[in-house]
């Protein structure tokens, strides 16, 4: 009776115990799979590839050591206690009480301040080289407007307008070329994030807020709005192209080029010019000049539509034309319900803006 009395404590101790390095095991677990995660599908934290990411990831690292450590040692002593103290069958009397340990209290009081400033101090640094850093001569300047709920990427200084997908030259110690972005919303709360450039940065209506990045290595990197903004927050994402400064350069020469259509597709060139798509979508050099959609005078230079809902292929372009709920439920964009030959007229037009 004594055994199984004693069983069934042990029992009460070792499972909560077991509980907690189980969720300790499933933590480790995913990180490491974001961290050894690659491809642009998966924004992973732990591989941060700009500064402001390298500066974050860092300032993490030692959080979660410091946070780490006092865990295990509170974990450790209190594992100790409910062991070593635990109630057993003979214990028929109060336990001696202790009062007035200036030590220990000296120590509880001191240790818990001494760590909140030293977080503190480390945070501070990170707040201030990020955000006060100087914007070096030949820098990228581009204005990022959120909307709902799609990106939209204007770049003053080179006359380009682009949507969803940014593109920005590689940053390395030989060029230094940082870019900086100054966020604005046309509507709501909005929050540019692309975890392995930089972190989060809020656009705010009548706000002007700012961030940049200088990524060290070229390739695709995914975000998206981390703000609820609507309905179709989860699928206002963003892609971030880092171009070697080549590519770039060529990419902004395309971007300067007027929309370029043969006369095989003037049917659909008419209908679009003829329908609701002009007032919300502009094409250069035509008479379609809408503010409210995104610029597809280059539409089919990009991989995705609908804000990296889906690929740009020619079937989804008609899918997206003809009932954008299909794709992305209430999504501001209305459906033309356009007749099957006007939407293959148009679609082929639409194909032809490169």
């Amino acid at each position: 009776m004594k055994g199984t009395r004693h069983e069934k404590e042990w029992g009460r101790v070792v499972g909560p115990v077991a509980g907690v390095f189980l969720l300790l095991a499933e933590v480790l677990l995913a990180a490491s799979l974001c961290s050894a995660a690659s491809g642009p599908a998966i924004p992973s934290i732990f591989k941060p590839e700009s500064t402001p990411a390298d500066s974050i990831y860092g300032l993490s690292v030692l959080v979660l050591a410091i946070t780490g450590l006092i865990f295990a040692i509170v974990f450790g002593l209190i594992a100790y206690a409910v062991i070593k103290f635990r109630r057993r069958s003979d214990d028929g009397i109060e336990p001696p009480q202790v009062y007035g340990s200036n030590q220990i209290e000296i120590a509880w009081t001191v240790i818990p301040v001494l760590i909140v400033l030293v977080l503190f101090m480390a945070t501070a640094r990170v707040i201030h080289a990020i955000q006060d850093a100087r914007k070096p001569d030949g820098a990228i300047e581009v204005t990022v407007i959120g909307h709902q709920f799609w990106w939209e990427f204007r770049y003053p200084a080179l006359g380009v307008v682009t949507a969803n997908e940014l593109h920005v030259p590689v940053s390395d110690t030989a060029h230094p070329t940082p870019t900086f972005l100054k966020l604005l919303s046309a509507d709501t709360d909005h929050s540019f994030w692309v975890p392995r450039l930089a972190g989060k940065t809020d656009l705010i209506p009548n706000r002007v807020n700012n961030m940049w990045i200088d990524p060290h290595e070229t390739g695709v990197y995914v975000g998206q709005c981390a703000q609820y903004c609507g309905m179709q927050h989860a699928k206002m994402l963003l892609r971030v192209y880092v171009d070697s400064r080549e590519q770039f350069e060529q990419w902004v020469q395309e971007e300067k080029n007027s929309a370029q259509s043969s006369g095989a597709v003037d049917e659909g060139r008419r209908i679009f010019e003829t329908t609701a798509c002009v007032n919300c979508h502009t094409v250069s050099g035509t008479v379609a000049d809408g503010r409210f959609g995104p610029d597809l005078t280059h539409l089919m230079s990009r991989d995705t539509i609908a804000s990296g809902a889906t690929p740009n292929t020619p079937e989804n372009l008609k899918a997206w034309i003809q009932d954008p709920d299909s794709i992305k439920p209430g999504s501001l964009m209305p459906a033309m319900k356009l007749t099957d030959h006007d939407l293959d007229a148009l679609t082929a037009y639409l194909e032809t803006l490169r």
